[in-house]
């Protein structure tokens, strides 16, 4: 008799091989009908004669690797994030789409949670608009309760939107400082002004600029290379004629194929502009250019043009996500963006926020680029991924 240790996936494949064998038809089939849990690995007594085969098995449950959550995490996104739309729907008292391809708006990794408690088993999250009683929802429409052996969870966030006020932030400040109003001018005959936040002071060698979303200085691509950058933002009082403080210089376009990481822009300083890089209203100065990487659980804060200076705890470093952009020539459609991350509360940010460097509490070190969100999660890209897209560092003093 030999003992040995195998996956259900190697005896499989040894059942393959042995069926040839006339007596190994039963055994064949109870090994096919093992359970399928991630992890299981089977222990096995076997003894064979020329005329009898008998296999004895048990089964236990291994530990899961973060590379099985994270290959769980891109099977999910692939299955629900890439088939997503741009759409609208006209709500008539409350409608919620069943249809997963439109509810599931990210996919992440993160610890499950039960009646609103952290529970504390890690698991693969699929965040949805509305969360759906079953009893409403066809087979077909049913998000699965594992991936490949791995639990799921479920959880709120609503539609993740851009986040294009705390007063004093939509002033018009000299020198021009990050945390503060600012925006472009839409071409005629738009009709529209708009907003964003200036997030940190970033440089290349000797030339230094504003770092901000794409969505704030060029919309991606319908604001041209070298148009003027105005603070305050129009939507806050902003002069065109006065009020130009920089020239947008470099931005990372939004896909509708493929995945996106990032969604930044820089914009240069015009020569007459004065700016003070370590003034961030509330958060102050940061301790280093170095960033730091965001972690799950992370206290953090930021200094918006709307909210001002908030806190939050970060709550998912690796979500892929859907959300709605428009291309340069205004049609609308949908960027799936992956390894984001995610922060909480839902008071963090609101509508304007966009382009707030998130930072470390405890380190006072930038770690996020804020640019989306909903209104109880936001959405910022890991800033080092931000900076290397550019090739800029961060200014501190």
């Amino acid at each position: 008799m030999s003992r040995f240790e195998l996956t259900k996936s190697a005896l499989m494949s040894a059942c393959e091989l042995l069926a040839q064998h006339p007596l190994v038809g039963h055994a064949r089939r109870d090994l096919t009908e093992l359970p399928a849990r991630r992890g299981d690995a089977t222990l096995c007594h076997m003894s064979m004669s020329p005329l009898t085969l008998n296999i004895a098995c048990t089964t236990t449950t291994l530990m899961s690797t973060r590379s099985d959550f994270l290959a769980a995490k891109k099977s999910m996104s692939a299955r629900y994030l890439k088939k997503a739309s741009a759409s609208t729907v006209t709500r008539f008292g409350l409608v919620a789409d069943v249809r997963p391809k439109i509810n599931v708006v990210g996919v992440g990794v993160g610890t499950k949670f039960t009646a609103g408690k952290e529970t504390g088993t890690q698991c693969v999250r699929f965040y949805v608009v509305d969360k759906i009683h079953k009893e409403a929802l066809g087979k077909k429409d049913l998000l699965p309760t594992e991936v490949d052996g791995l639990p799921t969870d479920v959880i709120v966030t609503g539609r993740f939107r851009l986040f294009n006020s705390a007063s004093d932030n939509k002033k018009k400040h000299r020198p021009v400082r990050p945390g503060t109003s600012i925006g472009f001018k839409f071409p005629p005959p738009s009709g529209f002004v708009m907003a964003g936040t200036f997030g940190a002071v970033v440089a290349k060698g000797t030339q230094r600029f504003i770092l901000s979303n794409n969505h704030v200085l060029t919309e991606n691509g319908q604001i041209a290379l070298g148009s003027l950058i105005f603070q305050p933002g129009l939507l806050d009082g902003g002069n065109a004629a006065t009020d130009s403080v920089a020239v947008l210089t470099k931005f990372i376009k939004i896909k509708g194929t493929g995945t996106n990481k990032v969604d930044c822009a820089v914009a240069k300083f015009l020569p007459t502009t004065t700016v003070n890089p370590v003034h961030m209203p509330s958060v102050g100065a940061l301790a280093s250019a170095a960033p730091i990487a965001a972690a799950v659980g992370m206290k953090v804060m930021k200094t918006g043009r709307t909210t001002g200076h908030t806190t939050g705890v970060v709550f998912d470093i690796l979500a892929d996500v859907n959300i709605e952009y428009e291309d340069a020539a205004g049609n609308p459609f949908v960027a799936t963006f992956v390894d984001q991350v995610i922060v909480t509360p839902g008071g963090f940010s609101a509508s304007g926020d966009s382009g707030s460097l998130i930072v470390d509490r405890a380190s006072r070190r930038a770690t996020g680029l804020l640019f989306a969100g909903s209104a109880s999660h936001t959405i910022g890209n890991h800033i080092k991924d931000v900076l290397n897209a550019l090739g800029v560092t961060l200014v501190i003093a």
